[in-house]
């Protein structure tokens, strides 16, 4: 399993902060949003976040009542 830290995103709109992240990267590759979601589902990779110095692991979310497809979320580290 690797622990993967995501540098960079692509957004479509990109003025939108909480919508349409539609890939995920770093400087040794990028991954659409589905990939990363199998990925931690399946937990084969972790990703996180490093912003200040403070990690925040990225899980996914599913829905209320599979209304809502599963979207990605960051969790501070305590």
């Amino acid at each position: 399993m690797s622990d993967v830290q995501v540098t960079c995103i692509n957004k479509l709109p990109r003025q939108n902060t909480h919508e349409g992240i539609t890939h995920l990267g770093n400087s040794t590759g990028k991954w659409t949003r589905a990939q990363v979601i199998q990925w931690i589902e399946e937990k084969t990779n972790t990703f996180y976040t490093l912003v200040g110095g403070k990690r925040a692991n990225i899980g996914v979310v599913n829905g209320q009542n599979g209304k809502v497809r599963p979207h990605l979320r960051r969790r501070p580290v305590e």
